[in-house]
């Protein structure tokens, strides 16, 4: 009975039913359900430092640019992302290619076809460099990384980075001998040590290919947004697990996305077209692509092996003596899965009765940021600020806010603890900040920090705090974390005569 939800605000959990109804779990208990896919998504990454958590790997608000030293092609571009499992990831990606040249509407033929031979020769020039990087001098990759943090970096200790110390930086690492990649690499990672950032980071080639093979998509492959002539959104497949489902179906590094069942992604986001792409493992998704830049265009069927597991878990209790029944959600981290199978769960409970929610969030680390921000929609209206993103300038401020209108409108509690981080602060203090939940249990984390990646010409690569994220209420989360409403449960009563003085207050 409800009696004993009390211990929920203790160190233990209580235990959860994973994604199964009774019946279901009688008939498959070790087995998960299938899922729809969810909706919109575009990736990032964050992680608390802790003797227990490895440092993380964003959404990045401007490419960099070229380092002036070096002639090597550079193609800023946006690209999907990843995350590791249990870590708080918020990483955008840039690789060092630079977007394809436009094409005027009003084009001949033999333009376009100059313009693709082009494109083509831009392609085989950066593979080229990918598979011989000893074309790239040390210079140019150290000056590359630096660069990058010039145009990019916001630092959490100002007293520690200016324009003026970073140029002298680069004064100084450059004027030192740096007879070996290995040196270079060294110089690099000293360089950011310097910025007193411990989620800004140097990634070996090793490191980069190992983080950019990461599969979200169900059939291996990392997508990339760049703009077409007209500025609107293409999907390109940036990268490919060797003999995953596309690559053994016929999908090349390079290729553009055109349809996903049936479905127009022109003008989406990687993570919409990556939400549409996901579904039950072993099931079929039919793409259509267009094969390089000029290349045809081939309708292929790939079968999905979608390896993640459903982070979500969810009972029906009841208290007031068997009056009210409360639906208990656990959250353990924000993977692919968290929003499809979290709306699935929240509908059962629905169906059975619950009045109220717990939305259990101690312990998790984060994980996909954009599955966080989206998590958060399911309980806002329409029009209501999610979370707010700040760049190096102050007015370089951005709201994220709920297109459409709730899923959940009934009382929420939301449980947090000082390990309850970065994806699960976003959520906090959303549903707080615009009186849809309270929060008990102790001060989170406070991670709130945006990271990107960038890859560098030798296959190497630079994660960069490029931006940090503000609640609802204008509350700096990083370093800070979110003050809970209260240490132990409430009554429900108060719980939802709180909501609604706090709505009263906004209305």
């Amino acid at each position: 009975m409800f009696d004993r939800f009390s211990d929920l605000v203790g160190s233990g959990f209580p235990f959860c039913s994973p994604l199964l109804t009774t019946n279901e779990q009688n008939q498959n208990h070790n087995h998960p359900p299938t899922h729809k896919p969810a909706k919109k998504m575009s990736i990032f990454f964050c992680t608390p430092p802790s003797s227990s958590l490895s440092p993380p790997p964003t959404t990045p608000h401007r490419h960099h640019k070229p380092p002036t030293s070096t002639s090597l092609p550079h193609k800023p571009s946006l690209i999907s992302s990843l995350t590791g499992a249990a870590l708080s990831f918020n990483l955008i990606f840039f690789s060092p290619l630079s977007p394809p040249p436009s094409i005027a509407a009003d084009s001949t033929s033999s333009a376009v076809q100059f313009e693709c031979r082009e494109e083509d020769q831009r392609l085989e020039d950066e593979q080229r460099l990918r598979n011989a990087p000893e074309l790239v001098t040390n210079e140019d990759i150290v000056t590359e990384a630096w660069q990058i943090v010039n145009d990019s970096f916001i630092g959490t200790d100002r007293s520690r980075w200016s324009p003026q110390s970073w140029l002298q930086k680069k004064e100084d690492v450059l004027g030192t001998s740096l007879p070996t990649r290995s040196k270079a690499h060294d110089v690099i990672r000293r360089m950011l040590s310097s910025l007193g950032d411990p989620y800004t980071r140097f990634l070996s080639p090793a490191q980069f290919s190992k983080m950019a093979r990461y599969d979200m998509s169900g059939i291996g492959v990392n997508l990339r947004e760049i703009p077409d002539e007209n500025g609107e959104v293409k999907l390109k497949v940036l990268g490919l697990i060797l003999d995953g489902p596309a690559h053994t179906a016929g999908v090349r590094q390079g290729d553009e996305l055109l349809s996903v069942n049936g479905v127009n992604v022109k003008g989406k986001s990687a993570f919409e077209a990556l939400s549409i792409l996901q579904g039950p493992s072993e099931t079929s998704v039919n793409i259509m692509v267009k094969h390089g830049n000029c290349g045809p265009v081939q309708s292929i069927d790939v079968q999905r092996q979608l390896v993640a597991k459903t982070p979500v878990f969810y009972r029906l209790e009841q208290t007031d003596n068997g009056n009210t029944k409360v639906g208990y959600v656990r959250l353990k981290e924000f993977n692919a899965l968290a929003r499809k199978d979290l709306v699935t769960a929240m509908k059962r409970l629905q169906g059975m009765g619950a009045s109220v929610f717990v939305l259990d969030l101690r312990d998790n680390l984060g994980g996909l940021v954009q599955e966080g921000i989206e998590i958060a929609k399911l309980f806002l209206n329409e029009g209501e600020t999610v979370i707010y993103t700040a760049g190096r300038e102050p007015q370089n401020v951005k709201s994220i806010v709920a297109e459409t209108s709730p899923l959940i409108t009934a009382p929420v509690i939301v449980l947090v603890n000082r390990n309850t981080a970065s994806a699960s602060e976003i959520v906090a203090s959303a549903l707080h900040d615009n009186c849809r939940a309270i929060l008990v249990g102790e001060r989170t984390y406070g991670k709130g920090l945006i990271q990107s990646v960038f890859e560098l010409h030798d296959g190497s690569g630079v994660v960069v705090t490029v931006g940090k994220y503000v609640s609802p209420n204008h509350l700096d989360i990083n370093g800070n974390g979110i003050d809970p409403d209260y240490k132990k449960l409430p009554a429900w009563n108060e719980v939802a005569e709180r909501l609604s003085k706090c709505q009263k207050q906004q209305g």
